[in-house]
């Protein structure tokens, strides 16, 4: 049986800090409907959202070094005990794992950075406030000097070290080619 840890705001877009936009919901869809032809030869595991256990929903959009700062070393320590559990209990003859390229928590191979000296810590709470049209406007304001850099987000990270298997990352901006590589990763 292969096991398929993977980041859970690709299955339900509801977990996108600042929430779906169109792009999530396409990835979800295509995702969900790519993975049923599977069923039969993998199990699912969806991970408790680091990003929603350390801030809730919505939060601002952050860098891995604005994150760091508010804590996420623990958040994701619990995440990668409970996916150690889990491939303990189940023993998979395979474990892939898929992240979220940009993502700050579970970027693969790409993770988002700036200067978290100057990243705008007092607007966080005012997000949480803010209806989801102006919680959109307000992302893109505070994400316009982050830059994709290459290296891993925090949980990921902390995976690589700890756990073998077969790292991919989704890009929700090229659905197809990361459905290629899932299935390739499947084979």
């Amino acid at each position: 049986m292969t096991l398929i840890v993977i980041s859970p705001c690709l299955l339900s877009p509801y977990f996108v800090y600042r929430g779906p936009k169109e792009k999530e919901y396409k990835t979800s869809k295509a995702l969900t409907r790519f993975l049923a032809k599977y069923l039969n030869n993998v199990r699912i595991l969806a991970y408790p959202c680091p990003e929603f256990l350390l801030l809730g929903f919505p939060r601002a959009p952050a860098i891995k070094e604005v994150y760091e700062r508010l804590g996420m070393r623990e958040a994701v320590e619990r995440v990668v005990e409970f996916i150690e559990r889990v491939i303990k209990e189940e023993k998979p003859s395979k474990v892939i794992f898929i992240g979220v390229k940009g993502s700050p928590t579970c970027g693969v191979f790409h993770t988002s950075s700036s200067d978290p000296n100057k990243y705008p810590y007092e607007r966080m709470e005012e997000f949480k406030r803010l209806s989801k049209e102006e919680r959109f406007k307000l992302a893109k304001e505070i994400a316009k000097d982050f830059k994709l850099i290459n290296g891993e987000g925090l949980l990921f990270e902390l995976l690589k070290s700890r756990i073998k298997g077969v790292y991919l990352e989704f890009d929700k901006d090229n659905i197809m080619d990361s459905l290629k590589k899932i299935e390739e990763a499947l084979k």
